[in-house]
């Protein structure tokens, strides 16, 4: 099927406010069958350069859109996509594998990603500042606003074609910014949809542009582009390095990997802290970057704990992603699968307890846990990005908060994304606030959870900035300071 039916007479390069052509076409293919599930514009840079130009001129529009008009638009954007929930969630399974429970989500979080987004244009504002209090400017009266950068650019992942994308032009248009999108190549067809429904929203040409390639081809001449005054990224470590150092002195925001995971004490609710961490292990096959990829488990406790997870994971109902009844699907390629195969068989190697799968057929891997692994092993240390949970043990709480962090840090990468902590005691959680050196603790949740409206983001390795559409704006809006002097 042509999930990108709207494009057929172009390339499918949004530009301008217009669908252009691109010098080449590059064919969208299902994880789950290798079918072909679209078409897309493969652009180079002189389709970025267009497209930067293009922003120049939409950032003169939209930042000239009263407050109110910026939020009707966003508005008016969220009810297209509520509207056309199917279509969306019909992409995103056919061009990233993702299980329809777990696709149909995500578009109802877009929605509420562009609604808080329009929520956000009406609460820019500044605030005074009492000048008179410093010494010699008693006869001053200061205060500041917020305004827009100019062009942003935006790079997204393949994991959350929709609302990832939503969660970067929502706070950026709310903010009276243009912007100039590249989504992953593996799914850029729910993107492009998203540039239609903002079109017939009334957004003016040029305030959003959609490049679609390869990385080099598209993403680096757009994060080189003296133009670009911020760069936001949601992606890997490697990259993240890489944008901060061709992106000069401009503004980032890149929020990377991690190896987030869970503690679970003896006296949690074993019931609930199972059904979050089974969820926050092997929803959309781990390829999340707070997945559940490391349980800590009391040592009264482990043993149920470990027992029922791993029959719980083999009872994870995989296959097709179309199927409503899948909980697993397919992992985005085969280069993905065999990556986590290899963590799984080095661990096993070098002393791990195989639990439970370490088998994959074809982009399909077997929900998979692993034991008797310590924090050095790369399936540990490193960001798996796959089905694959480690279980490590602990005798005391303050051990757990340790063995944690240890293992955050052990590998190439110091990572500080998320940590879910189970626990009926409440100075244990405080504890595990105040010691867990991440960017987000959760209290009795897996690491696996995100409210769209809260501060996200992590720490070192983890990355820089938060998202969450107010978070978001306050980084895309530079503080302009105002001072009268009223004489003597």
């Amino acid at each position: 099927m042509l999930i990108l039916s709207l494009m057929e007479h172009s390339a499918g390069l949004l530009i301008g406010g217009e669908w252009r052509t691109a010098p080449s076409w590059s064919e969208v293919r299902s994880p789950w069958d290798s079918a072909v599930v679209g078409r897309v514009g493969r652009a180079g840079p002189e389709q970025v350069d267009a497209a930067v130009r293009a922003a120049e001129h939409g950032f003169d529009l939209v930042a000239g859109l009263p407050a109110a008009e910026r939020a009707r638009l966003l508005r008016r954007a969220s009810a297209l996509v509520a509207e056309r929930r199917e279509r969306f969630a019909a992409a995103i399974i056919a061009e990233s594998g993702k299980p329809r429970r777990h696709a149909a989500a995500e578009v109802d979080r877009a929605v509420e990603t562009l609604r808080l987004s329009s929520e956000e244009a009406g609460r820019l504002h500044g605030e005074t500042v009492p000048l008179d209090a410093a010494p010699g400017s008693a006869r001053r009266r200061g205060y500041f606003i917020r305004v827009p950068l100019g062009v942003v650019g935006a790079i997204t992942p393949f994991n959350f074609p929709l609302n990832l994308v939503c969660h970067k032009v929502g706070p950026a248009l709310a903010a009276g910014n243009s912007i100039v999108l590249k989504p992953a190549s593996a799914t850029p067809l729910t993107a492009l949809l998203l540039g239609q429904v903002f079109i017939e929203a009334g957004l003016p040409p040029g305030a959003l542009n959609i490049v679609t390639g390869p990385g080099p081809a598209v993403g680096l001449p757009l994060v080189r582009d003296i133009r670009v005054r911020l760069i936001t990224f949601t992606g890997s470590a490697a990259v993240g390095e890489t944008i901060r150092t061709e992106s000069g002195l401009r503004r980032t925001a890149l929020e990377l990997g991690a190896n987030c995971g869970a503690i679970v004490d003896e006296t949690a609710d074993l019931d609930a802290a199972l059904e979050r961490c089974l969820a926050g292990g092997f929803a959309y096959s781990g390829q999340v970057c707070i997945h559940t990829q490391r349980l800590y488990l009391h040592t009264a406790i482990a043993d149920e704990f470990t027992r029922r997870f791993v029959e719980r994971a083999r009872a994870l109902a995989c296959g097709d992603p179309a199927d409503p009844a899948t909980e697993v699907g397919p992992m985005i390629n085969r280069a993905a699968v065999e990556a986590a195969l290899e963590l799984v068989r080095s661990a096993v190697e070098a002393g791990a307890e195989l639990l439970c799968g370490g088998t994959a057929e074809n982009n399909l891997m077997h929900p998979t846990v692993l034991a008797r692994v310590g924090p050095e092993l790369p399936v540990v240390c490193e960001e798996t990005f796959a089905p694959v949970v480690t279980v490590e043990t602990f005798k005391d709480f303050d051990s757990g908060l340790a063995m944690f962090n240890r293992g955050s840090s052990a590998g190439t990468r110091d990572y500080g994304l998320a940590c879910g902590v189970f626990t009926s005691d409440l100075n244990r959680a405080f504890r595990a606030t105040e010691r867990l050196a991440v960017g987000n603790v959760y209290v009795n949740d897996s690491a696996t959870f995100r409210a769209d409206l809260a501060p996200y983001g992590g720490v070192r390795d983890s990355g820089t900035g938060r998202e969450g559409p107010r978070f978001a704006v306050e980084q895309m809006t530079d503080i302009r300071m105002v001072s009268f002097n009223l004489g003597d």
